[in-house]
């Protein structure tokens, strides 16, 4: 997912989104800044170039984080792939088998972007995860990628209280009375749900996003030419 075609990110909406950065809150770190918790769920992704360890945030993105899970239970995501590498920008994975056959999925997860940054989540920095999705707000299912730069805007807009919110400045014009459902909506203002940090194997990740990548399968580019396969995923520690 994360763009068309056939769920996939393809560069002129890359443009488009990049063009957009200015629009969306700035972030105010490099790195994730969410603390760990010892409650927090995690999850161990083996691959075949090593594994690396997510931490999730059920408090930030509860129904994320439980759409995740239970992929992981299900045993979704053994066998899968990293499909799409773009270097400056993410690594996504999570719903092709190494022969590029699109797992099938359960229904879509809703989509918690903007309430998770309002509760102190993640913005979209280096080493968070956030769900892969189409154009279509709720419409994440099992993939998810990577940040490997920090991807301000990929970050959703905090809509402030209220309905109707009684003052909303974005792009330096404020509106009055605004609707909420009209700004919870709206495709501008919600960007991608962070729901995790990788908080071991990052090495593993710098290995992934340094691989040549080119066309594959049914994807016209940014397909690693060293395939990067999911041999397992599995909760660590939960809640």
């Amino acid at each position: 997912m994360f763009f068309a075609p056939s769920s996939i990110l393809n560069r002129a909406m890359h443009v488009l989104l990049a063009s957009l950065a200015c629009l969306v809150l700035s972030f105010g770190a490099a790195y994730a800044q969410s603390p760990n918790k010892a409650d927090n769920p995690r999850v161990k992704i083996s691959t075949n170039l090593g594994d690396m360890v997510l931490e999730l945030y059920p408090d930030k993105a509860p129904k994320t984080v439980a759409n995740f899970l239970q992929y992981v239970n299900d045993h979704h995501y053994d066998g899968t792939i990293f499909h799409r590498v773009i270097a400056g920008f993410m690594i996504q994975g999570g719903g092709y088998t190494k022969a590029y056959a699109e797992k099938p999925t359960r229904a879509p997860v809703v989509h918690e972007g903007q309430s998770a940054l309002a509760k102190g989540g993640d913005k979209n920095v280096i080493g968070t995860v956030a769900m892969a999705r189409t154009s279509e707000p709720n419409s994440a299912t099992s993939q998810f990628f990577i940040n490997i730069a920090d991807n301000a805007f990929l970050d959703p807009t905090v809509v402030p209280p209220g309905d109707p919110v009684p003052s909303f400045t974005y792009n330096g014009r404020t509106y009055t009375n605004v609707p909420r459902a009209n700004l919870e909506n709206n495709p501008k203002l919600v960007g991608y749900t962070v729901f995790g940090k990788v908080i071991q194997g990052m090495d593993v990740v710098d290995k992934i996003k340094s691989i040549p990548t080119g066309a594959s399968g049914p994807f016209p580019s940014d397909v690693p030419k060293t395939t990067v396969i999911i041999n397992s995923a599995s909760i660590i520690k939960s809640s």
